[in-house]
């Protein structure tokens, strides 16, 4: 009897993708790289400076303010408007949002504004710091304390110092605004009653009388 012949197998053509030898040799290759990559980070730190690290408990700094220093210790997460107003005695900052909202701590830095209660007492260290007390400390008002109290630009007064100190910054980089730059520039500072076009008319009447003299 004849026996059946089987078919022969239809050649299989090769499967797409990664063959397992191809597999073992990527891996081998990523682990090296890998290898050499942690080695990296892990030798990276002892090749940086070390950080100077201050604290945790009170280190003593000195804080230029109105021209005059003011040593005091405080610990490293006191902020600036804090330090202001418990340690120096100088409270013309106002501790009102305490979150960065509403500009009324708002004092100078190297003659920017910026917000006392955003940053630590001991990161002001080396810079020139005005308060509204470097602005009232003569007996002839500041032509912006003028202007505003001319054109009735507060009400509570919680606002107020934020305000001006903001309006001294921006007039001392733009002497002569538009009504519309005098908005956008007081748009970081938040007034609860209300008395914006006081303010705006204010800040246009100290820039008139502020113009051709220096006014710290």
């Amino acid at each position: 009897m004849r026996s059946r012949k089987e078919p022969e197998p239809e050649p299989r053509e090769p499967r797409a993708g990664v063959s397992r030898r191809g597999f073992i040799r990527g891996v081998g290759i990523s682990g090296a790289v890998g290898a050499g990559v942690l080695e990296a980070e892990t030798q990276a730190p002892a090749q940086r400076p070390a950080a100077k690290v201050i604290g945790p408990g009170p280190v003593a700094i000195t804080l230029q303010v109105n021209g005059k220093p003011y040593p005091v210790t405080v610990e490293p997460r006191t902020t600036l408007l804090d330090t202001l107003r418990d340690r120096l005695g100088l409270t013309g900052a106002k501790k009102v949002c305490d979150r960065g909202a509403c500009g009324s701590c708002t004092v100078l830095i190297g003659g920017k504004a910026v917000y006392a209660c955003n940053i630590f007492a001991v990161e002001a260290q080396g810079k020139e710091i005005q308060t509204i007390e470097g602005l009232t400390a003569d007996a002839k008002p500041h032509p912006i304390v003028k202007a505003f109290v001319e054109n009735d630009a507060q009400q509570c007064g919680y606002c107020t110092t934020g305000f001006v100190m903001t309006t001294k910054a921006f007039l001392d980089k733009n002497p002569n605004p538009t009504f519309e730059q005098v908005e956008e520039g007081l748009a970081g500072n938040l007034c609860r009653c209300g008395t914006y076009m006081g303010l705006r008319r204010a800040v246009l009447q100290a820039a008139k009388e502020m113009k051709g003299g220096s006014h710290a």
